[in-house]
């Protein structure tokens, strides 16, 4: 039997992104045959399609970070899941694809009767906003965040959790994406109009907010703690800027722990936390399987409803991932391997 996925052979823009068709292989023992019914595209499988990522993969390889879908076919003396059960994967890459192979101890049961699209957006996205919003800055009911990036695939996860949590949030967001910013219940600055620092201390009379989340690095982040009030929290979780320009994105990650680093000491005394999805799944896989059952709990419940901008199917993954370095998108853009 063959199966279709995306092939990245030399990393560089877009258009290195191929259609590939090969012999399914079978899994082995421990393993799980996958069915993919939805898988996440977002900013990191750009970076990773450039070989900008750190610790990424060589080619050849298939992107996609995180994936919702069912069990075909386990592996010999394989226990712990069945055929036709849901499951959903933080994959890093191999999720552009009809089916893939994985470790049944790193698949996760996935609620029956929730849309997977909605489903992949919480096992990266939200997982990764519940955790900097819970985890790092431990936010408290009636608080106030500043998230970048506020109608972004991220971004709307931050809000909506935001919401629930009873935060008062500020989101930046170019202006077309303002209406989306505000029904997600946030106040949206125009990050190219207004300096959102100066915007940040004027809503909130020169206090500041209690946390901000900054994906962006580079010179932004320290615009970002200076939005933070004394002894607030700022997280920050990429390196956006040092991408788009063609930096070297280990000398800015590495810069900014030096920053975060200097900006706890007097006079600024800010809590500071660089932030990363698989580190932290590595050292408290405990954190992740626990969140990602709350967060499947609330979407079962309907009480999260992701954002998201369209479902595509394989072969347009091309234009999914120039939609997204364009920062076309709101919300987030899933790819629909088996229609």
């Amino acid at each position: 039997m063959k199966y279709r996925h995306v092939v990245v052979r030399r990393t560089g823009g877009p258009e290195v992104l191929q259609i590939a068709e090969d012999e399914l292989p079978a899994p082995v023992s421990g393993q799980a045959l996958v069915k993919i019914l939805a898988a996440d595209v977002g900013f990191s499988d750009v970076n990773i399609r450039r070989g900008r990522y750190p610790g990424g993969p060589r080619p050849p390889f298939t992107p996609g970070y995180a994936i919702v879908g069912v069990v075909e076919r386990l592996g010999p003396d394989t226990a712990g899941l069945q055929a036709g059960q849901a499951v959903a994967a933080l994959t890093f890459y191999g999720g552009y694809s009809q089916y893939i192979i994985l470790p049944v101890r790193e698949l996760y049961p996935v609620p029956a009767g929730v849309d997977p699209g909605e489903a992949v957006t919480l096992v990266f996205n939200y997982v990764a906003a519940y955790q900097m919003l819970h985890r790092v800055a431990h936010v408290a009911e009636g608080q106030r965040i500043l998230v970048h990036g506020a109608a972004g695939g991220m971004g709307t996860a931050f809000l909506e959790l935001g919401h629930l949590a009873g935060l008062k949030m500020y989101g930046t967001a170019s202006r077309p994406k303002h209406a989306l910013v505000h029904r997600l219940g946030a106040t949206p600055i125009d990050y190219r109009a207004e300096d959102f620092v100066e915007r940040i201390a004027t809503l909130t009379g020169r206090a500041g907010v209690d946390a901000a989340f900054d994906s962006m690095g580079s010179a932004h982040l320290k615009r970002s703690v200076r939005a933070v009030r004394m002894g607030g929290t700022v997280v920050a979780y990429g390196y956006y800027e040092a991408a788009q320009r063609g930096g070297n994105p280990v000398l800015d990650v590495l810069l900014q722990y030096v920053w975060l680093g200097l900006w706890s000491l007097p006079p600024q005394r800010k809590h500071v936390a660089f932030y990363d999805t698989r580190p932290t799944k590595k050292k408290h896989p405990d954190w992740y399987r626990d969140d990602l059952a709350r967060l499947f709990a609330w979407l079962a419940a309907g009480e999260l409803k992701p954002v998201i901008a369209a479902r595509l199917p394989l072969d347009e993954v091309v234009r999914a991932h120039q939609e997204v370095e364009r920062a076309d998108v709101q919300g987030r853009l899933i790819l629909i391997p088996n229609p």
